[in-house]
């Protein structure tokens, strides 16, 4: 029997209900039960929340675990453990694995071991093209019957336009959208940072924002002439983008996209030196560039904002910027990144977690998840909004410790994460009263 949680005075906010108030909230049986002025009973634990946001489970559409094939970088078990702590309570895991999720049998793979290994949920997503090398698509009728929540060849972006075509037509009939990579790699080749003054002072190959947007472009123009069909762009990353599928939106194209924390909150700066740990693709852009993603954000444009948890063994950064694999390790700072844009008043804490809850639930069609509406499942993430702290990779549960955030100072810390009614995440300094 799962535990009846009293989580006591706290701030409430579910947007997806416009709900924005302090109160209790009881869980019983894995379930929300009641919110509201209830008082403590014998039978329940009571977690007192004051001063804390009470809110629906993060979900992350955009992450890598790993595994299979790359343990060393992380596990499905690692990775959730680490997805716990900064809040997140379901996972969308990308297939760019080895062997890669684009057969039935490694998808009940992959599913089969979070059911046994994880500690939140996971949801895989299947390869658009087969061992993604874009030469043929996917058996994807079989994946959707296997359980993916999307399609999408991460890291390799799908170059055949008539392939894409195909994919876009098989997401009329599936109902599940086609994330595509937005990289023209013969613009993007050795290319190691954002194309600008950076790239000047180190010497090094710039990619354009041009690399992304054309391909942007391209899938933009392939969706228009498929009514049905589901386009969903990954982790845009420049003005011209976020102008183009602004002005898609507008035309009635069914397009949706995603930002991460790094893009919202990084610049190019942070490559300066050589610091690996700031390459990621696409590359940190500029502040310019910033401040467009954040505005798309606010104004839907932008649909959710997704971590591109992209964990690495120490070697794969610990070498020369061409060398060095893109990527950064995002599940145990995203919350703290993103805060500090509300606390500079950029970014509404109502949006923030619209963006992080009840959007990303309509991507993967679940209606139960990303509220905390009274029959859903008890997926709960508890944050203090004001908490300070210092990133110490050497505290990381993810097996990455690769991000450019190393040593800074965030203001905001997920306090506790609940999933099915079950406290996965606690912080040391949060105290529950047991009875």
């Amino acid at each position: 029997m799962k535990h009846s949680w009293l989580i006591q005075k706290g701030r409430i906010i579910d947007p997806g209900q416009g709900i924005d108030a302090i109160g209790s909230l009881l869980i019983r049986e894995g379930e929300i039960a009641g919110w509201g002025e209830i008082p403590p009973q014998a039978d329940y634990n009571v977690l007192p929340a004051e001063g804390l946001v009470v809110c629906p489970g993060f979900i992350d559409f955009h992450c890598h675990l790993r595994q299979p094939g790359f343990e060393e970088k992380e596990t499905i078990a690692t990775g959730t453990q680490a997805a716990a702590r900064g809040g997140f309570t379901t996972v969308c895991c990308m297939p760019n694995t080895s062997p890669p999720l684009d057969n039935s049998r490694i998808i009940d793979y992959v599913k089969s071991l979070a059911a046994r290994e994880g500690v939140v949920r996971v949801l895989p997503i299947g390869c658009i093209t087969s061992g993604r090398k874009g030469e043929a698509l996917a058996p994807m009728a079989e994946l959707a019957t296997a359980g993916v929540v999307a399609y999408s060849d991460d890291g390799s972006p799908v170059r055949n336009p008539h392939l894409m075509h195909q994919a876009l037509d098989h997401s009329r009939v599936l109902g599940l959208p086609v994330i595509d990579h937005c990289e023209d790699t013969t613009l993007s080749e050795g290319g190691q940072v954002n194309e600008g003054v950076v790239s000047l002072e180190l010497g090094l190959r710039g990619i354009p924002a041009a690399a992304e947007e054309t391909m942007v472009h391209r899938n933009l123009a392939l969706a228009r002439q498929l009514a049905g069909c589901h386009l969903h762009i990954a982790h845009v990353s420049t003005e011209g983008s976020v102008e183009l599928i602004r002005r898609a939106k507008a035309q009635g194209i069914t397009v949706t996209a995603e930002v991460t924390p790094h893009h919202l909150t990084l610049t190019e700066a942070a490559a300066l030196g050589h610091n690996t740990s700031a390459k990621v693709s696409p590359p940190l852009r500029t502040k310019r560039d910033n401040q467009a993603l954040l505005q798309g954000l606010e104004e839907n444009v932008i649909d959710i904002i997704a971590t591109d948890h992209a964990p690495h063994a120490t070697t794969d950064k610990d070498c020369s910027m061409t060398l060095a694999a893109s990527g950064i390790s995002v599940f145990e700072t995203a919350l703290g990144s993103l805060m500090g844009l509300v606390h500079d008043g950029q970014l509404p804490l109502n949006t923030l977690i619209a963006r992080l809850t009840v959007a990303p639930a309509r991507l993967i069609n679940d209606q139960t998840r990303g509220t905390l509406k009274i029959g859903a499942p008890a997926d709960i993430t508890i944050f203090d909004p004001a908490k300070e702290w210092v990133v110490d990779t050497a505290n990381f549960v993810s097996r990455g410790k690769n991000t450019p955030l190393a040593g800074a100072t965030l203001k905001g810390r997920v306090m506790a994460t609940i999933y099915h009614g079950n406290l996965v995440y606690k912080d040391d300094s949060l105290k529950i009263n047991e009875f």
